[in-house]
């Protein structure tokens, strides 16, 4: 299932208006299935005019397929700011239906193509990374920043999810975004260990 969240009114996009890519990894991909990342992603278009696009995946076939399409068909690439991964797993893996997927290897398919970009996991996968592991994998693909959380001692993030991406077209430095984040989330930054690797 692929959504695109976009303002029903006629929406001219500018080149430095932000764009995200959101992948949920879901028990079962359903067509009539509402995500409960549905309303943040619509309230990024609404209120902070962040242009995003929804993608589910059920499989290690179809997580594949999707980065894929993702990396070699959809044109509009180039222009997301952010990739957004729901997914469970820790340290340096996430977990796709059962299968376990390591870093490195998702460093390995965007070998040089995420540069300028940020991947964000949400808390459903604890990002508990070394100095070596995210360093290899910003030298790897080129990206700006890896960021999630250590903790996940509440059912989600999505919250300050969204205040990081709210935040983030306001800074042009990852680091005052975070910094602009912790002033004023600091509870909830800590609770839930935000961390940026970068």
């Amino acid at each position: 299932m692929k959504r695109i969240f976009i303002e029903n009114k006629p929406m001219y996009l500018s080149n430095d208006q932000l764009k995200l890519f959101c992948l949920e990894c879901v028990k079962s991909v359903d067509e009539s299935a509402e995500s409960k990342i549905f309303p943040l992603l619509e309230q990024l278009v609404k209120q902070h005019s962040i242009v995003n696009v929804y993608k589910a995946v059920d499989s290690i076939e179809d997580f594949e397929e999707s980065l894929n399409t993702l990396l070699y068909e959809d044109r509009n690439f180039k222009d997301y700011d952010l990739l957004y991964f729901i997914c469970g797993g820790s340290e340096n893996e996430i977990i796709v239906n059962d299968y376990l997927y390591t870093l490195e290897e998702i460093a390995e398919l965007f070998e040089g193509k995420l540069k300028g970009k940020i991947l964000h996991f949400a808390n459903s996968k604890i990002l508990n990374l070394d100095s070596e592991t995210a360093q290899y994998f910003l030298d790897v693909t080129g990206a700006k920043a890896i960021s999630g959380y250590q903790h996940q001692n509440f059912s989600s993030s999505m919250l300050l999810d969204y205040h990081f991406f709210s935040l983030y077209p306001d800074f042009d430095d990852v680091t005052d975004v975070v910094e602009a984040l912790f002033q004023k989330h600091y509870a909830l930054c800590t609770n839930l260990g935000f961390h940026l690797y970068y």
